[in-house]
């Protein structure tokens, strides 16, 4: 195994999300930058546009606490989620009246390291999320910023 790699602990690689979306970026942006954008293909929230600002996200297993840590109108947003170290990142990426949107969920830890409130090993709740995602963001984005 390189070496760099094992300096990295054998964290778990992001998980990515590519889409093209049937709207202006505009569209896209408001759908994935406001509260009640987001509720309507993610999850229940409180979240407020401001760099620095702490949220919670109704997830599945109660509220997860969440900082918003960057925002760059219109193409970026990125936020901590809940308290595993995970960074959620929106990209957007202006194709006239199609966006390219990306999701770039990290922060992840090694394989086995198990995550608290799900009490599954980190591996196991990596592929869940994968496969989440993809449903989140290739069919409910896509229907919430395209109807």
């Amino acid at each position: 195994m390189d070496q760099n790699r094992e300096n990295r602990e054998n964290t778990l690689p992001d998980i990515t999300k590519n889409i093209t979306l049937e709207a202006p970026i505009q569209k896209v942006w408001e759908t994935v930058s406001t509260s009640e954008g987001i509720a309507k293909w993610f999850m229940p929230n409180d979240f407020q546009l401001k760099e620095g600002q702490e949220f919670h996200l109704q997830s599945p297993f109660g509220p997860s606490p969440c900082k918003v840590l960057t925002v760059q109108v219109p193409t970026e947003l990125s936020f901590e989620w809940d308290t595993d170290g995970w960074i959620v990142t929106f990209q957007l990426e202006d194709l006239g009246e199609k966006t390219r949107f990306t999701l770039i969920h990290g922060g992840w830890k090694e394989p086995n390291e198990m995550i608290g409130k799900a009490n599954e090993k980190s591996s196991i709740i990596r592929d869940k999320m994968d496969g989440g995602w993809t449903s989140i963001v290739n069919e409910r984005l896509r229907k919430t910023v395209e109807e």
